[in-house]
């Protein structure tokens, strides 16, 4: 390999010697040492070296554990069965694995941590992979003999290792508190669509805002939206809506990268305006019953037949976009319909549909209850945009830092 490629795309200031290239049996030992007992420790492919009370696994404590093998702090434990997926990583804790896993114990000069990161970039992956043996990928092993002939390049300093591997802790913690928040955000989220809308035969929700205290009327979906009907006569509008359980209601193109639907039946096909909403009979794990979304593109489009579009009125948009993200409707569609011939889609028909029933507050407090879960769904888009910045610097970061 030629000079210039011995050094990374990107350095931390005052390192300029060119990096070595060295065996993996040069810069580990594998500990073979065995541990009767200690902190039961297992190797995730997502999230590295984990306590097995972290995982919330059962710790067989009857099981005969003489033959497995001790991890220091700083060892590098993986799964041969399951390198060439990523499955290692570097052990902040001192304990014991299974005697299927191998453990590597950093030579002197050697900084583990940083090269547990680049363990799990892809390239290195892939060359665990072509080294491993096995005709399958059921078989697939990488013992510590193949894996010491594996050449990398490394610093001979062992202080910009050390640079390496506190960027990335860094990067590291940041991720984890975003992810920490996004997750806190979305099970604020969730509880709040449990509770803020009444259970099934109450009147009042189990949480509302302060102030209002009336009875919650019902109304049936047919009282507070009508059925659009209204077909594309002379292809006014040939820009094709889809609506799907993840992103909502998104133009076809943008969903599948290119028009599905071919121009000379978009005349069948139902106008659906701004703030309309439209319901998609198709089922998955997020949408068990199909999704009903709102139209928020700011723009006029068409759906296919396939669809149930249909206008509100007399209720405040948001607050009915947001009852939908509920589950209290599912049992009334579950009730009135089947998933029909096919399996994938649900069945009921139009006039029993617009006979569901829809739980109604005073208007001021409808506007409350969207506005809330509206900053809600704010909040938890920023911080998924956030952590998803912050994965991408992470992924990018670490393929410019090492050859």
């Amino acid at each position: 390999m030629q000079e210039k490629a011995r050094v990374p795309a990107i350095r931390f200031a005052g390192f300029t010697d060119a990096w070595e290239q060295r065996k993996l049996g040069e810069c580990f030992s594998e500990r073979i040492e065995s541990m009767p007992g200690g902190e039961l420790l297992s190797v995730t492919i997502s999230e590295g070296i984990k306590r097995f009370s972290d995982l919330g696994r059962h710790n067989n404590s009857n099981e005969d554990k003489s033959k497995y093998k001790k991890v220091c702090i700083g060892d590098i434990a993986y799964n041969s069965m399951r390198m060439w997926q990523g499955a290692s990583g570097y052990s902040p804790y001192e304990g014991i694995v299974s005697p299927a896993y191998t453990v590597l114990a950093p030579n002197p000069g050697i900084n583990s941590q940083c090269l547990a990161y680049h363990f799990k970039l892809p390239e290195m992956i892939h060359t665990f992979q072509i080294n491993s043996q096995g005709i399958t990928s059921d078989t697939w092993n990488l013992k510590f003999p193949a894996l010491s002939e594996i050449e990398i390049f490394v610093s001979a300093d062992e202080r910009e290792q050390e640079k390496i591997a506190g960027f990335s802790r860094h990067l590291d913690h940041l991720i984890t508190l975003h992810q920490r928040k996004y997750s806190r955000l979305c099970n604020v989220k969730k509880s709040m669509l449990e509770k803020m809308f009444p259970k099934d035969g109450a009147s009042v929700p189990e949480i509302r805002f302060a102030g209002f205290t009336d009875a919650w009327e019902q109304r049936k979906l047919s009282e507070i939206a009508d059925k659009v009907t209204e077909k594309n006569v002379g292809l006014q509008f040939v820009e094709t809506f889809t609506n799907s359980a993840e992103f909502g209601i998104i133009s076809q193109r943008d969903f599948f990268d290119h028009d599905i639907a071919k121009l000379d039946s978009l005349g069948g096909y139902y106008i659906v305006r701004d703030e309309d909403f439209v319901y998609n009979p198709r089922i998955s794990t997020s949408a068990p019953v199909g999704p009903i979304n709102r139209n928020k593109l700011g723009r006029t489009g068409v759906m296919s037949p396939l669809y149930t579009v249909f206008r509100p009125h007399d209720i405040d948009a948001t607050y009915l976009e947001h009852f939908f993200k509920c589950g209290y409707w599912h049992s009334f569609m579950n009730f009135n319909g089947d998933t029909g011939a096919r399996s994938d889609r649900f069945s009921i028909k139009d006039e029993v549909f617009f006979q569901m029933p829809i739980p109604m507050p005073q208007i001021e407090e409808q506007i409350k209850i969207g506005k809330y879960l509206t900053h809600l769904d704010h909040l938890i888009t920023l911080h998924q945009r956030e952590l998803e910045r912050l994965q991408n610097i992470k992924k990018s970061c670490l393929e410019k830092m090492f050859v």
